[in-house]
């Protein structure tokens, strides 16, 4: 195989796990009773299509293309997401301070679950695609910094000689950051991993703490 043909077919991660991953957010939210959202559902719908799309074309094709439209759609979500999650946040602190809570506190606590699992996906999915250049490079060991040290880069002898970290690895990285607060197994070693986890953790920590705990007080 000539260099361009590989160049255009790489063998890359398969994104069926992450897919399965954003359908199942998609359908929590769809069931979940009157959550707050300050976007129409439909636009999640489409948002979601768009990061979908071209993660599914990777899978199929293998083309840089796609993974670098991917890579731009899933970036594009992280930054819409942030927007959204302080105006809901904001929402539904005013609901919470304006309005009776015992009127709202089913709501209250489905927007707090709402907007918790979509932290921890979103998360997972923005540091699956920067940790090493993204999937795409580490799949064809691209020499480049690691934004966090995994426990089998750390110790190579308990690891498979071509281990190289898959979207499981990081969305049990994000499940930890949004759960415990803090690294666990996993070290952030760059500036922008160590202020992207902050993030995650702030949104984590002020929806558990102040509206879920709110939520949780007023049930009858």
């Amino acid at each position: 195989m000539s260099v361009r043909e590989r160049d255009h077919h790489v063998h890359d991660e398969p994104r069926w796990i992450p897919i399965l991953a954003i359908l199942a957010v998609l359908g929590l939210l769809t069931v979940l009773p009157h959550h707050v959202h300050v976007l129409p559902v439909w636009i999640s719908h489409i948002v979601a299509l768009a990061v979908l799309v071209p993660m599914t074309a990777v899978t199929l094709t293998g083309r840089p293309f796609w993974a670098r439209v991917e890579r731009t759609a899933i970036m594009l979500l992280a930054a819409a997401y942030a927007v959204n999650t302080a105006a809901e946040l904001g929402d539904m602190i005013g609901i919470i301070t304006l309005h009776p809570p015992e009127t709202r506190a089913v709501s209250l606590l489905s927007s707090s679950l709402a907007i918790w699992v979509t932290n921890v996906l979103t998360f997972s999915l923005l540091y699956w695609q920067i940790g090493r250049g993204g999937p795409t490079a580490r799949a064809g060991q691209a020499r480049s910094e690691p934004d966090w040290l995994f426990p089998q880069a750390a110790a190579p002898e308990v690891a498979p000689a071509d281990w190289c970290p898959l979207f499981l690895d990081y969305l049990f990285l994000g499940f930890n950051t949004a759960t415990a607060f803090s690294p666990t197994d996993v070290l952030p070693l760059t500036r922008r991993a160590k202020m992207l986890m902050m993030l995650e953790s702030a949104i984590s920590l002020l929806t558990l703490v102040i509206v879920a705990a709110r939520a949780v007080n007023v049930l009858p």
